[in-house]
C-alpha cells in the first residue's frame, strides 16, 4: 500500500512499525490516566485503534496544561524513545533536550463527565451509550466484533462462498411466528399507509432471499442486521441484532451442515488463540484475572475436541427424561416429545452432559418451520410423527448458538406443506417459483452473531458486545 497515507498515523500503526529511536513524531489520542510529580508528569494517551497505550514522559510538568484529566482529547508531540520501565517505548516531552516538545488540548471535559473515575459497571455504562465505549474493557470489545467479522469473511472466501447484501425490508415472515416490526411512513397522509403497496416488515431472517441468491451463485453469505417483536428482555435477547446466515446448493444430509458450522466456530477460535491481529491480547489486556481465566478455558474446550457429538432430537429427550427421572437433573419443564426444548434443558445437555458443544438434529415438523425437508422415518421413527432435516448447535452456558437445515426442494412438497399451516401462499409464491426452475438440494444455517460474541467474550449480558442495544422499553439514542 502506499507509503503516503492521507491520514497521520494512528496508535495501532506506530506500534505496527515503530520510529526510529530519538525521532521526533505526533501522536493524538484521549488521556486515560495522569500523574504528576515535582519533577516529572506522565499521561497515558489512547486512541482506541489498539488495547495498547502510549505513554508520554513529561519535564518539566510544567509544560501540561490545566486541566489534563481522563477524556481530554491531546496532540503530542515528543520524542520517540526507549522504555524505562515495563514498556517497551515511550513518548518523552522534554523542554531541555527538545525544543519542540508541546502538548495541546483539542477537547476538554466537563467536571462532571460520567468517566472521571477508572472503574463502572457494565449496568451503568448502559446508561451512558454516548460514552460507554470510551472504556477500555468495552472498546476492546468492539474491536473483537471486527476481528471476528474479519475472520469470517477470510473463512467464507476460502471456501468460495459470495458475500451477498439480502434486504432488510420484507413482505414475508421467514420464521412463521409473527414476531415482526411492521413498517409505515412517517406520514399523515393515507396514500403513505402502505408505502410499498403492500404490508412490509424488517426482517426476522435474510433466509428466504439467501436461498435466491444462492440458486444462483452456489455458496452465499450474509452478516445482516435482524429484528424481532419478542416482548423478551433476558440477558441473551435483542430486539436489534446481526445475523450471520449462509446457504449453500448440493447439500443434501444435514451432517454437511453440522460439519461445516464447526469447522466455521473453531476457524475462528484458532485465529482467536494464534493471537492474529491482537485478537486474543485485546481482550486479555483489558480484562480481569478471573474474566481472562474464563476466557481461556471456554476457548480451548471449544477446540480440544476432533469432533462434536452430534445426537437427534428423540435421542435427546431420551437422555434428558432419564435424567430427570433418576434425580440427576432437577428441570421446571419435564422434557416431553414433541415439545420445544427449554433453556434449562439446552444448556444441561451441553454443559452438563457433553461438556462440549453438541449438535441436536431432527426435530419434530410441527415445532419448526415450513421450509425444512420431511425425513423419511426409519426404524423406531416409523411410530413417531414426521421429522425434519434440521439442527441446533448447542454451546455451555448459553444454549443454542446455531440453528440451521435442509431446505425442501420440492415444489409439491413444499406448496402442499405452506397450504397445510394455512399460510398465506400468494406472499410466497416468489419463493415457491424457485422449485419449479432449476432446482436444487440445498441447505443453510443462522447464527446470531451477539450469541457467538457474548459467548467468546464470557459476557453476562448481550447487551455488552453489541454498540447500542435495543430491548423491549429500552431504546436510549
Amino acid at each position: 500500500m502506499d507509503n503516503a497515507a492521507p491520514l497521520q498515523e494512528c496508535i495501532r500503526e506506530v506500534y505496527r512499525s515503530p520510529p526510529k529511536i530519538n525521532s521526533s513524531i505526533q501522536v493524538k489520542g484521549w488521556v486515560s490516566g495522569v500523574r504528576s510529580s515535582k519533577n516529572v508528569a506522565f499521561v497515558d494517551l489512547v486512541d482506541g485503534t489498539t488495547q495498547k497505550d502510549i505513554k508520554c514522559v513529561i519535564r518539566p510538568p510544567s509544560l501540561l496544561p490545566e486541566g489534563v484529566k481522563p477524556g481530554v482529547s491531546l496532540s503530542v508531540d515528543g520524542i520517540w524513545s526507549e522504555g524505562k520501565g515495563k514498556q517497551q517505548y515511550e513518548l518523552q516531552l522534554n523542554k531541555y533536550k527538545f525544543k519542540d516538545a508541546k502538548i495541546d488540548v483539542i477537547g476538554g471535559v466537563e467536571d462532571l463527565y460520567p468517566l472521571l473515575k477508572k472503574k463502572h459497571t457494565e449496568q451503568f455504562l448502559r446508561t451512558i451509550p454516548e460514552y460507554r465505549w470510551r472504556q477500555p474493557n468495552a472498546a476492546a470489545i468492539l474491536r473483537f466484533r471486527s476481528n471476528v467479522e474479519k475472520s469470517m469473511v477470510d473463512f467464507f472466501d476460502y471456501y468460495s462462498f459470495t458475500k451477498t447484501h439480502p434486504p432488510v425490508t420484507t413482505s414475508s415472515d421467514c420464521e412463521g411466528a409473527g414476531e415482526m416490526f411492521k413498517i409505515d411512513a412517517a406520514s399523515d397522509n393515507p396514500k403513505d399507509a402502505n408505502f410499498f403497496g403492500k404490508e412490509a416488515y424488517l426482517t426476522v431472517s435474510t433466509q428466504l432471499h439467501l436461498e435466491v441468491l444462492c440458486e444462483a451463485l452456489s455458496r452465499v453469505w450474509t452478516i445482516t442486521p435482524c429484528f424481532r417483536a419478542e416482548r423478551s428482555d433476558t440477558n441473551r435477547h435483542l430486539s436489534e441484532f446481526w445475523m450471520l446466515e449462509a446457504e449453500m446448493a448440493f447439500v443434501n444430509n444435514v451432517r454437511q451442515l453440522t460439519d461445516f458450522s464447526e469447522l466455521m466456530i473453531k476457524y475462528v477460535v484458532r485465529k482467536l488463540m494464534l493471537d492474529e491481529d491482537d485478537m486474543r491480547s485485546n481482550l486479555l489486556a483489558t480484562a480481569t484475572k478471573e474474566e481472562a481465566e474464563a476466557m481461556k478455558k471456554r476457548w480451548q474446550m471449544l477446540i480440544q475436541q476432533d469432533k462434536w457429538a452430534t445426537i437427534t432430537y428423540t435421542q435427546a429427550i431420551h437422555v434428558l427424561r432419564e435424567a430427570h427421572e433418576n434425580g440427576k437433573a432437577d428441570f421446571k419443564y419435564k422434557p416431553t416429545w414433541g415439545e420445544s426444548l427449554k433453556s434449562e434443558h439446552e444448556k444441561w445437555l451441553a454443559g452438563k452432559y457433553f461438556k462440549n458443544p453438541v449438535f441436536v438434529t431432527d426435530y419434530p415438523l410441527d415445532q419448526k418451520a415450513f421450509y425444512m425437508k420431511v425425513n423419511e422415518p426409519v426404524g423406531y421413527l416409523e411410530k413417531l410423527p414426521p421429522t425434519v432435516a434440521c439442527y441446533d448447535m448447542l454451546v455451555p452456558d448459553i444454549g443454542e448458538l446455531i440453528g440451521g437445515s435442509v431446505r425442501e426442494e420440492n415444489y409439491e412438497k413444499l406448496n402442499s406443506e405452506i397450504r397445510r399451516r394455512k399460510m398465506n401462499t400468494q406472499s410466497l409464491e416468489w419463493y415457491l417459483a424457485q422449485r419449479k426452475n432449476g432446482t436444487i438440494p440445498h441447505g443453510g444455517f443462522g447464527m446470531g452473531f451477539e450469541r457467538l460474541l457474548q459467548y467468546l467474550t464470557c459476557k453476562d449480558n448481550i447487551k455488552d458486545v453489541i454498540a447500542f442495544p435495543r430491548t423491549v422499553n429500552n431504546c436510549l439514542c
